[in-house]
């Protein structure tokens, strides 16, 4: 989408490969502030003309002290513009300016304590104790030992005497723990000072602002031509109807699909939550084809063909639908702003593929279709917010994420109706259960798996030899690592007995206590 007002007062988060990079972003957006991130080799140019009213430089798993590592473009420091450096981007910021990085003797990752050595702009507000210490997140190997021409030490560790610097001439400043962590206090304060009071941004990025500034731009793109829409119930996807349909109202028409592995009363409520009855009237095409999809995967046991059949079958489908259908000329779609940074991340190398992602990217050149993506510059958390000001039920904006190929992946081995409709079960009472002892919202993503293995079971005096249902609790930030949601041993016992006694196909009940990494959230 292109540059509007609301972008003109902007931050440019140069990447150097930190896992916290998008986390710096969010927490950004959180003060108020519209911000990108772009790879450590953009362009000197392109730096230019994103003519950003500061840089941040993020963490990074390089040293500066080795030959061919990244560094921060020279345009960085020449544009005149407040700096920003995070742990690696302050090494690099050390280095590049005239001072010293060497190997720590002690490494830090973890918590550590840091000391105020100057009061500066950039720390005005955070709460250091009456000792002048604060607790912060660090993970580093190497450390600053001279500091660059204009800079003075602002704060120290007992292993890092340079642990923050600033030049305050520039407004060049730089830390070696991580703000962007919920471990280090007030880390959101830091970022706030520098990009609300350092770069002098005036907080403009908020929900109300960012809704108005969309249906303005969907307006200008679209004009009067008509919009399709695979609406599939998720997050993403409803918020993208509601956006569009409070831009061309009865210019878009959605598409729902039940494949058949849908969660239990899915297609019910997507319908009941864009009815007329409610603030959105949507031209709403629901298509039953569940017969087809669980058809074509019959006998199908390995993951990636499963996903792969389903993301095939989904595009004959609404192909089909999309073809009684005249004068579209648009798709749309709801790609977010992580899937821009990782498909921008590939240009510069290849990470290996963990499991394909489902979605309509072989529609638009098929079908001849222009894309429209209204959520292309935002993240998960900002989506969520803009659609409650929306007015979408809650349940439906702050429901945990469901996978494109729905039960499909959740389903190990062989896919049967008998199954998905087992799982389905299952599922609802383990979520029930959750909403009704106030943890659904405690934690980011829970779901039932069903495993393609016979156990033992005794009901009343007979034998059941049936299959075996895994329940999946996390709590995550980021979805990149996730840690298992500690439930309370009644919650899941009481879970279990219930999937047990009220599920005949079922014999037994196991909760998933493996974290990302090593494991994956999903199963499959």
């Amino acid at each position: 989408m292109t540059q509007t007002a609301l972008h003109y007062q902007k931050l440019l988060i140069v990447d150097f490969g930190s896992q916290y990079t998008q986390l710096i972003a969010r927490r950004i957006r959180e003060a108020g502030v519209y911000c990108e991130i772009h790879p450590f080799d953009m362009p000197e140019q392109a730096i230019r003309e994103f003519a950003p009213r500061g840089i941040i430089l993020s963490g990074g798993p390089e040293s500066v002290t080795e030959g061919m590592t990244p560094r921060a473009p020279q345009v960085v420091f020449d544009l005149g513009v407040p700096v920003l450096g995070i742990c690696y981007g302050m090494q690099t910021m050390a280095a590049q300016l005239g001072g010293r990085v060497e190997g720590s003797d002690v490494r830090e990752f973890g918590s550590a304590e840091i000391r105020r050595e100057r009061n500066t702009a950039l720390t005005e507000g955070m709460g250091f104790s009456g000792e002048s210490t604060l607790p912060v997140w660090m993970s580093h190997g190497d450390k600053v030992t001279v500091l660059p021409p204009g800079f003075s030490c602002i704060a120290s560790t007992a292993s890092a005497p340079i642990a923050a610097m600033a030049d305050v001439t520039r407004n060049w400043f730089a830390v070696q723990f991580h703000p962007e962590v919920t471990h280090t206090r007030d880390g959101q304060r830091l970022l706030d000072n520098f990009a609300r009071r350092i770069c002098g941004c005036a907080g403009l990025w908020t929900a109300g602002n960012i809704v108005a500034d969309t249906i303005e731009q969907i307006r200008r793109q679209v004009g009067n031509d008509r919009v399709l829409l695979g609406l599939s119930g998720g997050v993403d996807s409803s918020v993208v109807a509601a956006l569009l349909s409070r831009a061309i109202g009865r210019q878009l028409t959605c598409v729902f699909v039940d494949n058949g592995l849908l969660r239990k009363h899915e297609r019910e409520e997507v319908a009941a939550a864009f009815s007329p009855n409610n603030t959105l009237d949507l031209d709403l095409r629901v298509v039953d084809a569940s017969t087809e999809f669980l058809g074509k995967l019959e006998g199908v046991t390995d993951p990636e063909a499963k996903r792969k059949i389903i993301g095939a079958t989904f595009i004959d489908v609404f192909d089909r639908e999309a073809s009684t259908l005249n004068d579209v000329k648009w798709l749309a779609q709801g790609t977010i702003y992580p899937d821009v940074i990782e498909s921008a991340a590939s240009k510069y190398g290849k990470a290996h593929v963990i499991k394909s992602h489902h979605n309509v990217g072989g529609l638009p050149e098929r079908m001849k279709l222009r894309l429209v993506e209204p959520l292309r510059e935002l993240f998960k958390d900002e989506v969520r917010r803009i659609g409650v000001h929306l007015g979408l039920p809650e349940s439906l904006v702050m429901r945990h994420p469901f996978p494109g190929p729905g039960l499909g992946v959740r389903i190990l081995g062989d896919i049967t109706p008998t199954r998905a409709d087992v799982l389905r079960e299952a599922d609802a009472i383990f979520i029930h259960e959750l909403r009704a002892a106030d943890w659904y919202d405690k934690v980011s993503q829970a779901f039932a798996v069903f495993l393609p293995v016979k156990s033992v079971g005794v009901v009343g005096d007979a034998r059941r030899h049936a299959p075996v249902i895994a329940l999946r609790a996390v709590q995550t930030t980021d979805f990149m690592t996730a840690h298992i949601a500690r439930l309370p041993f009644d919650l899941i016992e009481k879970v279990a007995n219930r999937i047990v006694n009220e599920i005949s196909g079922v014999s037994r009940v196991v909760y998933d206590v493996s974290s990302k990494p090593p494991a994956t959230i999903e199963w499959e």
